[in-house]
């Protein structure tokens, strides 16, 4: 029996996870990691801090196995969150804070861009936002004394994590994680010249560029070879082994996403395009919407309106609430496909008197921003089905509402851990028995209420986007 570990570092926490060779997850371990708002507009992390949380996951994932099963751990797949970057001495020391993905410092400077903007997406599939590495790295440049140029490395979190965390120290970065800086040329696959002159930043700072599969070097202290390195909602695509391009692939965690396989890349000026998998010898792509207010807007109501904690009652109240309030989501900014952060989250009519009907509604906001982006892509090419991952796909009434939404058949996944089982599919090599059949199937129902309250969602936001 071989086994694989997979490394997942998220937002909010760090977790080794270990599958056999069928696919099973058999054993985990995490940490949890503290996330900071030093000022509006600035989220950050302490970069030991992640490092730290990945090391013991794994530590103590391993101390879990007697030697002969560490023996057969045959290989490890690492992803991340994407668009958080850290500037770093060539050792692998951190020299700055990681700044999040969250984090939108960089947001004046890309007004300064704006004759470019449509050349920017263009070559890097990405619409101009802060969100992504290139204003940040920028920042960091600039911010960091002009002596530390010769040992200065301008990382995402991946190639942060890699140096420290390989036996050969490399300094390299995934196609994935590379496209998430803005910086990388999607046609090419590499640190484009045009971008890097309109940010400002020197391709010796950065990393080189290498394919998701790809040997990486060794898991340092383990001597378990590292095949397979990507960003986490890249990873989340192939929670349940191959996606075909007839299905949308809807992960829930704190942000949003919704994903979609690609014959070949096409671009798009709402959503994103993206790099699915890729290989010495082959490159498949993605179209991806974004919505930043899932689980982050979720706590942000339960703390503005004294909620509690949601997790044990939220089901509940979508059982119970049958008319909820219409709630504008724009927390942490409207991602695909309008791109604004100027809007102020707000109510259609009255703040709601009960606790319910607020958490329900928030939930709702999220999921009329996920049917958003699903019909862009039914525009392309017709989808026939949704299939359903992350933490918060565990709650019957979201996959039921979105199904009715929709109007699509909801498959959700066995095992909520899509990411950790996605980027360990790529570890291993993607093998064809790895297929994960849905645990249950939401079969979409007539809801008058939904859908009329969708419609005002709708009405409302584009009276707010022409202001």
């Amino acid at each position: 029996m071989n086994f694989i570990l997979a490394i997942d570092q998220g937002t909010h926490a760090s977790r080794a996870l270990l599958f056999d060779q069928n696919g099973q997850q058999v054993a985990s371990h995490w940490c949890d990691v503290a996330l900071s708002n030093p000022a509006p507009g600035r989220v950050e992390q302490n970069p030991a801090e992640l490092l730290d949380s990945v090391r013991s996951s794994v530590s103590g994932l391993l101390a879990t196995l007697d030697s002969r099963q560490r023996k057969t751990v045959s290989a490890c797949g690492i992803c991340t969150q994407r668009s958080t970057v850290v500037a770093c001495r060539q050792s692998g020391k951190a020299i700055s804070q990681a700044l999040s993905w969250q984090d939108v410092r960089g947001a004046n400077f890309l007004k300064t861009l704006h004759n470019h903007h449509a050349d920017i997406q263009q070559l890097s599939g990405l619409p101009v936002s802060a969100h992504y590495g290139a204003s940040k790295l920028r920042w960091l440049a600039q911010k960091l004394d002009n002596r530390l140029a010769d040992d200065l490395c301008l990382a995402p979190l991946a190639s942060y994590l890699l140096i420290n965390l390989l036996e050969e120290k490399r300094y390299v970065v995934d196609h994935s994680n590379a496209q998430r800086t803005q910086l990388m040329d999607l046609e090419s696959l590499q640190w484009s010249p045009r971008l890097l002159n309109w940010f400002g930043i020197s391709t010796d700072l950065l990393p080189v560029i290498k394919p998701m599969c790809f040997s990486y070097g060794h898991l340092l202290d383990t001597g378990i070879p590292v095949t397979a390195v990507c960003g986490d909602q890249n990873a989340a695509v192939f929670g349940a082994g191959d996606l075909s391009t007839d299905t949308a692939q809807v992960n829930l965690g704190s942000g949003a996403f919704v994903l979609r396989r690609l014959t070949k890349p096409a671009p798009s000026r709402q959503q994103l395009t993206g790099i699915a998998c890729s290989d010495a010898h082959q490159v498949d792509y993605l179209r991806e919407g974004t919505v930043n207010g899932a689980g982050t807007a979720l706590g942000w109501a339960s703390e503005q309106y004294q909620l509690g904690d949601l997790k044990p009652v939220l089901q509940g109240w979508l059982e119970k609430v049958a008319d909820p309030p219409v709630f504008i989501n724009t927390i942490g900014g409207l991602g695909s496909p309008w791109w604004r952060s100027d809007i102020t989250p707000q109510w259609i009519g009255e703040t709601p008197a009960n606790k319910e009907a607020t958490g329900v509604a928030v939930a709702e906001s999220m999921l009329f921003l996920v049917q958003d982006n699903l019909q862009l892509m039914q525009q392309e090419k017709p989808l026939q089905q949704i299939r359903l991952s992350g933490g918060l796909s565990q709650l019957d009434g979201l996959c039921q509402k979105l199904a009715n939404l929709s109007g699509l058949a909801v498959e959700r996944l066995d095992n909520p851990e899509a990411t950790a089982r996605g980027i360990a599919w790529l570890a291993a090599g993607r093998p064809d028995y790895w297929q994960q059949p849905a645990k249950e199937i939401f079969r979409p129902q007539r809801d008058a209420g939904l859908t009329n309250r969708y419609q005002q969602f709708c009405q409302q936001l584009a009276t707010l986007l022409q202001e």
